[in-house]
């Protein structure tokens, strides 16, 4: 996110706001309908610490004991439409947030690696993104960066 400022930003009428702080909200599927918690101060975060404070915050909204400070000022969403099976979807923008990411189901398929077929673990992505303040060039940088960041995934990650 450091990388893509314009992707942590947000719109206030005609005025694009940055953010410095990385707070990463993350939808919650209710019984009937969704919450959206956010972990504040994301990016300082390892991985295993993202993975605690999700279950935490998904936990809490599921009970329904979140704070309300906790499902506000987010400033990007990830939606994990996958959990239900789904491959594709198109996650709605959580406004006055520009931009969310849809996780996929992960699946294991047939992919060619050096003219070889072998099975391996896929997921897609899907970015949704306001024109107003994103264009497709740089949708396309950032989920080619978050897909660098996951298939050379190291132990420096966690």
């Amino acid at each position: 996110m450091r990388a893509f400022p314009l992707l942590n930003a947000s719109i206030d009428g005609s005025n694009v706001i940055y953010h410095n702080e990385i707070n990463i909200g993350i939808a919650v599927a209710l019984e009937n309908g969704l919450i959206v918690p956010v972990i504040r101060q994301a990016d300082e975060k390892n991985v295993l610490g993202l993975q605690r404070a999700i279950v935490d915050l998904a936990a809490r909204a599921r009970s329904r004991q979140l704070k309300p400070d906790e499902v506000q000022g987010g400033t990007f969403s990830i939606s994990n439409f996958g959990g239900f099976g789904s491959v594709l979807a198109t996650p709605v923008i959580n406004q006055p947030q520009v931009a969310i990411l849809g996780v996929g189901a992960v699946t294991k398929d047939p992919v060619v690696i050096d003219d070889a077929i072998a099975i391996r673990s896929t997921c897609y992505l899907s970015l949704s993104f306001d024109h107003r303040l994103i264009d497709g060039a740089l949708a396309d940088q950032f989920t080619a960066k978050v897909k660098s960041a996951l298939e050379s995934w190291s132990e420096e990650v966690l």
